[in-house]
């Protein structure tokens, strides 16, 4: 693995780290920016297979398709995907194969674009009607040991989870109207 990051960087490293941990052989993902050192890291690795989307809900097959192939693999996107996948997520709802999301959370703490508002706000809800559990990280100490949880129910239990790293752990961004 890469050097030891510094900063912000630091827990990004620590999801790569646990779901190297847990066994995770494919990283699906849409761009994006809060998942950028996972991500970069992941298609860095031999082991593992990082898979562009092009649009998240194709995320949810591809990992049903690894579970069968007998591999574990995490869904990285941010959460105006989740509003792609909501349909999707009735494979694994009726299937029970084990899926871990890991989602960076928009229309969250000092969010300026207001077109990521609704699905930010909504987020939390709509994973639970769809029976995925939840559990949000807005400090970098706590990224690592929500998501060593997340990753033991869902890989273990054949459960549906879903880490949310607050956008505090990004940083605020400017919206340029």
């Amino acid at each position: 693995m890469d050097a030891e990051l510094a900063g912000p960087e630091r827990w990004q490293q620590e999801v790569f780290r646990i779901l190297k941990q847990h066994g995770v052989k494919h990283v699906v993902y849409v761009p994006d920016i809060g998942h950028s050192t996972t991500i970069r890291l992941a298609e860095a690795d031999r082991e593992i297979n990082a898979v562009v989307l092009t649009t998240e809900e194709e995320g949810i097959g591809y990992l049903a398709g690894a579970w069968l192939g007998g591999e574990r693999g995490v869904l990285l996107m941010q959460s105006s995907g989740v509003g792609n996948c909501i349909n999707s997520l009735a494979l694994q709802s009726c299937t029970h194969f084990p899926l871990l999301m890991v989602v960076t959370r928009r229309g969250d703490w000092a969010e300026s674009n207001p077109w990521q508002n609704p699905m930010g706000q909504a987020i939390e809800k709509a994973l639970n009607l769809m029976n995925v559990l939840t559990w949000q990280a807005d400090d970098p100490k706590d990224v690592g040991p929500v998501l060593h949880g997340a990753a033991t129910m869902a890989f273990n239990g054949d459960r549906a989870c879903a880490v949310l790293l607050g956008q505090i752990l990004m940083g605020d961004k400017q919206w340029v109207r």
